[in-house]
C-alpha cells in the first residue's frame, strides 16, 4: 500500500519519523478509512522500524479487521493521547530525532502536544510534497474505482434533469439527488456538497444550492460527486430549462467548444500551463476571457481535490495515469452561467473521462 515507498523516501531524506495526520492520507497507505473527529487518529512510519496505526480505544477491533494488517494501538479518554504515542514510539525504535509532518494538515496545537514529548526533537520535515506526487499517479485498481463514482455521477445528473420543474428550489432538486442516491444506488457519502444553480444564480461558480426557484427559460448549472469506496467523482454539466436567452446559449457554446478542445490536446508530454491555455484561449477568442476565472482543473482521487492544478504558469508535465478534472466556465453576473466539467484518466495516447453524460445542450420541457 505504498507504505515502503514513503519508508524509502524517510531513508532518502534523512528523516527518523513520519507523522501521518490526515485521515484520507491514512486511508491511502493502510487501506483504514475512519473519521476521528476530536480524537487523535495518526500513521507513525519508522525509517528503519515498522510502522503502526494510533487510534481511539473505541476503534481497535475496527482497525484489526481492516485491510490494515500491521501493529494497531489505542488509547483511552481519560488517557493523554501524546504521552501514549510517545511510549509506544519509543518502544519501537531508539531514533526519532528527525520528523517529517503533514504540514499542510497538522493544526499548531497538536503539533506543540507532539513536541511537548520530545523536546529535543527536530520537527523541520514536511512529507506533504511527497504525498502529494506519490498519489498523482493512479493505479489501475484505483482507476477502476473513479470510472465507478463517474457512474454514479451520471447516475445523479439523471435524477436530478427529472427533478427540474417550474418553481422547485435549487435546494429541492440537490435533495433529490442526495436522496436517490442513497435509496437507488447505495451511496452514502457526497464528495462535495451538491452543486445546483439556476438563472443568475449560476454566475456565482460555488454558490449554493439556495431557496432559489426555478424559472422558466433559464439555464441550471450542476456540479456533484459521490464516494466510492475512497474515491471521489466531480462532475458538471448545465442544461436549459425551456427555450433559455441567445446570450446564455452563446456562452454554452463557447464554453462546451473550449472543454472539448482541452479534452482532445491532452497526451503525455505536454503541460498543465499548455493545457489550461487551449480552453482558455477559446473562450478569450471568443470575447469572454474575463468570465473564465478559475483554473482549469484540478487532481481528483481519494480527495476531490488532489494535486495537481491545471492552471497557467504551471510546468508539471503532464503524464499518464494522472486524474483531474477539466472544466472551464463562463459566469456572466446578472444574465447566466456555465460550467461543464469532467474529471479523467491520462492515457499513453489521450484522456479517458469517468463520466459520460452529453454535453449537447438539453433541452428540458417546461413543467409545473
Amino acid at each position: 500500500m505504498n507504505l515502503n515507498k514513503l519508508q524509502e523516501w524517510l531513508q532518502a531524506s534523512g528523516n527518523d519519523v513520519a507523522y501521518i495526520s490526515n485521515p484520507t492520507t491514512i486511508a491511502y497507505f493502510t487501506g483504514y478509512d475512519m473519521e476521528p473527529h476530536e480524537r487523535i487518529f495518526a500513521l507513525l512510519a519508522f525509517k528503519d522500524s515498522d510502522p503502526f496505526v494510533f487510534v481511539p480505544a473505541l476503534n481497535v477491533e475496527e482497525a484489526k479487521n481492516s485491510a490494515w494488517d500491521g501493529d494497531v494501538f489505542g488509547y483511552l479518554d481519560s488517557e493523554d493521547p501524546w504521552a501514549v504515542i510517545a511510549d509506544k514510539i519509543k518502544g519501537r525504535t531508539s531514533e526519532y530525532q528527525k520528523w517529517a509532518l503533514e504540514k499542510n494538515n497538522l493544526s499548531v496545537a497538536h503539533f506543540q502536544l507532539m513536541h511537548e514529548q520530545f523536546p529535543d526533537a527536530n520537527f523541520d520535515g514536511d512529507v506533504s510534497n511527497f504525498i502529494a506526487k506519490i498519489r498523482l499517479y493512479k493505479t489501475p485498481e484505483e482507476v477502476k474505482q473513479l470510472q465507478a463514482a463517474g457512474r454514479e455521477a451520471d447516475f445523479a445528473f439523471e435524477i436530478g434533469f427529472n427533478a427540474i420543474k417550474t418553481g422547485v428550489t435549487e435546494r429541492y432538486i440537490a435533495g433529490q439527488i442526495e436522496y436517490q442516491l442513497k435509496v437507488q444506488k447505495g451511496v452514502m457519502h457526497e464528495s462535495f456538497e451538491t452543486i445546483v444553480q439556476t438563472g443568475t444564480n449560476a454566475a456565482n461558480p460555488h454558490l449554493g444550492p439556495t431557496m432559489n426557484k426555478v424559472q422558466p427559460n433559464e439555464l441550471v448549472l450542476f456540479d456533484l460527486g459521490t464516494m466510492h469506496n475512497g474515491y471521489a467523482s466531480d462532475a458538471s454539466r448545465t442544461v436549459a430549462y425551456g427555450e433559455p436567452s441567445a446570450k446564455a446559449k452563446e456562452i454554452y457554446e463557447i464554453d462546451r467548444e473550449a472543454q472539448q478542445a482541452a479534452i482532445d490536446a491532452v497526451k503525455p508530454g505536454m503541460t498543465a500551463s499548455e493545457l489550461d491555455g487551449v480552453a482558455r484561449d477559446i473562450i478569450t477568442k471568443a470575447g469572454y476571457g474575463e468570465y473564465f476565472i478559475h483554473r482549469l482543473g484540478h487532481g481528483i482521487g481519494k480527495d476531490v481535490h488532489e494535486y495537481p492544478s491545471i492552471v497557467g504558469g504551471n510546468d508539471l508535465v503532464i503524464e499518464e495515469g494522472m486524474c483531474f478534472s477539466i472544466e472551464p466556465g463562463i459566469y456572466l453576473p446578472g444574465i447566466a452561467g456555465v460550467r461543464i466539467e469532467d474529471c479523467g484518466v491520462v492515457t499513453k495516447d489521450g484522456y479517458e473521462p469517468f463520466t459520460h453524460t452529453s454535453k449537447e445542450l438539453k433541452y428540458i420541457p417546461l413543467s409545473d
